[in-house]
């Protein structure tokens, strides 16, 4: 076997789903999709019939994996609202009630510096090309950076948030059943 055709590690990027069944084909490409797209479109990329797309596609919104718009021609994307729900999940049986709030404790102390450095308190609100002009210190990357970090922080702090809650309302209906 040539160096080149090792199975080691992951797929090529341009055909990452290439040795999955068809399923995990359409599963995968429906992740990769931002916008609504034809059962047909997404048969095309996966190469399977666009009867067995959309066999799996009802499927996936069945279970609220992809959202269905009906039309002509009915098209499916990606749900973001239960991948949402899935993480906070997650984080709620991987960690305990403290080891939440200490993360939203961490993510608002990092947010908190973000809204004092920038004076402002969401990095929507920064003009990243202003503030690099203004200082000889700070590149224009560096602030884009700073300003995905701080939006990512914001968006995993919800996330730990309502989690911390979900888990703090799961134990306090444990103990009053127990």
């Amino acid at each position: 076997m040539a160096e080149s055709d090792s199975t080691d590690g992951p797929p090529p990027f341009d055909d990452a789903f290439s040795g999955d069944d068809v399923e995990q084909r359409v599963y995968g490409t429906i992740l990769q999709t931002r916008s609504p797209t034809t059962a047909r479109a997404i048969a095309d990329q996966v190469d399977c019939d666009p009867k067995t797309a959309r066999k799996y596609l009802g499927w996936f919104a069945n279970l609220g994996i992809v959202t269905r718009h009906d039309g002509h021609p009915t098209t499916y994307e990606r749900n973001d609202a239960y991948f949402e729900w899935r993480r906070i999940n997650q984080l709620a049986a991987e960690h305990t009630t403290e080891e939440l709030q200490r993360r939203v404790q961490e993510l608002t102390a990092k947010i908190s510096s973000y809204e004092d450095n920038y004076e402002t308190p969401s990095p929507a609100a920064v003009d990243a090309v202003a503030v690099a002009e203004a200082s000889t210190d700070v590149s224009i990357d560096d602030v884009y950076a700073d300003l995905t970090d701080w939006a990512t922080a914001r968006q995993e702090r919800e996330q730990y948030e309502r989690a911390r809650q979900q888990h703090a309302s799961t134990n306090e209906r444990e103990q009053a059943s127990g």
